[in-house]
């Protein structure tokens, strides 16, 4: 990447709107434990208050979702979580050669999950299975996921909302046949997770193990995808050939 590439990238790593919303689920889960909190609090059981007040406000963070700036550049694939990559590795997938990144999201990173580029999304299939610890590799086959194949301008790209040990639980928002904006919002996992992105063997992939990325900003990789021959110059050429052919015989 260039210094110039490498500075726009660090901006938007840094860049988060400080107006940071949740999701409705952080009410779900955070409104009963300070509601009750409180009523021990009048009832002098402050310890008990204090742990409820605690997780409450653990809730509350959890299920934040902060506002995200999304790249603009062509061929650019974010993100589809906050987390740290543990997998960069080819992989083929239905005879395709590829490439997958793994992200792991502890739980106290964001767990809104985001589209990693524009496109439609042409399959969404549940997948029931185990709990393993979401660090684990065989986590992207085994576990309980959501399982998105996106139809985008360059291709075919598939990403996975994968369950943990903690996390018992994914949620899409989304459903075949919707069509979704590179960076926009699909689902969450509760309670600490992991995110599978695959793409075909073309694209460059721009991140390395260890790094930290955020869900919707930061760019996985580039993926411009193959430039499509077109069929009409495909069957007009045997006539140019001929038509040319023909000039010279006249002249």
């Amino acid at each position: 990447m260039t210094m110039r590439a490498c500075g726009r990238e660090a901006e938007r790593e840094n860049a988060e709107v400080y107006s940071v919303s949740m999701v409705k689920e952080g009410y779900y889960f955070g409104v009963p434990p300070l509601v009750l909190g409180g009523v021990f609090f009048m009832l002098h059981w402050n310890a008990a208050a204090v742990v409820l007040a605690l997780l409450a406000l653990f809730a509350f963070s959890f299920f934040r979702d902060p506002e995200r700036v999304i790249p603009s550049e062509a061929g650019a694939v974010v993100s589809p979580g906050d987390g740290r990559v543990v997998v960069v590795t080819d992989e083929e997938r239905a005879g395709h050669p590829g490439k997958r990144i793994s992200i792991f999201l502890a739980v106290w990173n964001v767990h809104v999950n985001r589209s990693p580029s524009d496109g439609t999304i042409t399959k969404m299939e549940y997948q029931p299975g185990k709990f393993l610890a979401a660090m684990r590799e065989r986590a992207s086959v085994e576990n309980e996921q959501n399982v998105f194949t996106l139809s985008t301008a360059a291709g075919e790209m598939v990403f996975k909302q994968i369950a943990g040990l903690i996390a018992r639980r994914v949620v899409s928002w989304k459903k075949a046949g919707d069509k979704v904006l590179r960076g926009e919002r699909i689902g969450l996992v509760r309670f600490g997770s992991r995110v599978d992105v695959w793409l075909p063997r073309d694209a460059e992939i721009l991140v390395k193990l260890g790094q930290n990325v955020k869900g919707g900003s930061s760019v996985l990789a580039r993926w411009a995808g193959k430039p499509a021959t077109s069929k009409s110059a495909e069957t007009s050429s045997p006539e140019a050939d001929a038509n040319l052919t023909a000039t010279g015989k006249q002249s």
